[in-house]
């Protein structure tokens, strides 16, 4: 498995964005994609020789990151690309890792499934086998 990304809960994306590209040079690689099943806005930032960052804006108070992004948000999670999510899931959950979000689609990732799960030394992980991005704008700026 290798990381795909972080999430970073924000409560404003666009100021999430302009943020991120002000202080730390990143810049928009995706439109901003609407998760129904998280009640969440996503957009997806890169940078060359630098991980993606992916920010999350809750939609909703019902949303599972409006509560953290209430209080300031800040790194929600780790995204871990592997190549059967099915597998990588079973072999976490016998090393003690919960499921927190069963296999479902994310739109963040065309419809791609996704997965998360709590990891016994406090971190959410989310799992991807996928490489897609929903609404690619470019690729990380040079």
């Amino acid at each position: 498995m290798v990381i795909d990304h972080i999430g970073v809960a924000v409560m404003s994306l666009e100021e999430g964005i302009q943020h991120w590209e002000q202080a730390f040079g990143y810049r928009q690689m995706t439109a901003i994609v609407i998760n129904t099943r998280q009640k969440v806005r996503v957009a997806f930032l890169g940078k060359e020789d630098s991980l993606t960052v992916k920010l999350i804006e809750p939609t909703d108070p019902a949303s599972p990151v409006y509560a953290f992004a209430k209080r300031g948000g800040g790194l929600h999670h780790l995204c871990f690309k592997c190549s059967r999510l099915a597998n990588e899931i079973a072999k976490l959950g016998a090393l003690g890792l919960r499921v927190l979000v069963k296999p479902q689609p994310g739109e963040a990732f065309d419809n791609e499934e996704i997965a998360f799960l709590f990891d016994k030394q406090g971190l959410n992980i989310e799992l991807i086998d996928t490489d897609k991005k929903a609404g690619l704008l470019c690729q990380p700026a040079e």
